[in-house]
């Protein structure tokens, strides 16, 4: 892939938190006993369960159902630099064909051309490629070998670097991320390999109450930052259309 090619794909690639929408505390260590208190999730977006430190939504927008699990590391290095809470999210958006979505958002700018080094079990590693401050498979492939590897691993090591300050490693707890999966494969109708259709479950006619203080302490993010994941799916789509057209013409 060009270089021209690879930033156009990137351009595109991520959108902002919607405003009103209340996001994760700063805080530069992410642990359970330091987890943020629980947070108000988007008006119309449904809180799915909870399984340890990840957290499962749906949400409906004019495309469709969008189901997305969020988690949050249990360990996050080094312990005294100042960022945003680094996050991991896999999101489907079955009317739009688009499944196991893999992103990380770091909680600060990476640096630029920087790529995120994941490592899932020590065994298997892959190079997530970089836009503001968050990174993302190079393809739906990917994606799906990712959350299987995810799957059958105990933790998920990511490494960034920032565009200023010390690399950073979050270390992700795996325990929990099956189940809140498997939550939001029910919800949009999405079945693992081998497994059958999943009949979908119907999006709520009203939106639900803000969650009461037992709910999860994982934040929900945005209906928007959802939609990145559609934006990846066409901006890999261009990319693949672009890099064959100049292969064709030298």
């Amino acid at each position: 892939m060009s270089r021209i090619v690879r930033t156009a794909m990137l351009t595109v690639m991520l959108v902002p938190f919607a405003a009103g929408v209340v996001a994760a505390a700063s805080h530069p260590r992410r642990t359970p006993e330091a987890a943020a208190p629980a947070r108000t999730i988007a008006p119309g977006t449904e809180a799915l369960g909870r399984a340890d430190s990840w957290a499962a939504y749906a949400s409906q927008d004019s495309t469709g159902r969008v189901c997305y699990v969020v988690g949050q590391p249990q360990k996050s290095e080094p312990g005294g630099f100042a960022r945003k809470s680094p996050t991991a999210m896999v999101t489907h958006r079955p009317a739009e064909k688009i499944t196991n979505v893999v992103s990380f958002v770091e909680g600060y700018g990476l640096k630029e051309g920087s790529e995120v080094a994941l490592d899932l079990g020590g065994t298997t590693r892959f190079q997530l490629f970089t836009k503001d401050d968050s990174a993302w498979a190079r393809t739906s492939d990917m994606d799906k070998t990712i959350v299987a590897a995810m799957l059958k691993s105990r933790q998920a090591v990511v490494k960034g670097t920032p565009a200023r300050g010390p690399a950073t490693t979050d270390i992700y707890n795996l325990s929990g991320f099956a189940k809140a999966l498997a939550l939001i494969d029910k919800a949009c109708g999405v079945a693992r390999a081998g497994e059958p259709a999943l009949a979908t479950a119907a999006p709520p006619t009203a939106p639900n109450p803000a969650p009461a203080a037992t709910a999860p302490a994982v934040s929900a993010p945005s209906v928007a930052k959802a939609k990145a994941h559609k934006r990846i799916h066409h901006a890999r789509h261009k990319a693949k259309k672009q890099t064959a057209a100049q292969a064709s013409h030298p």
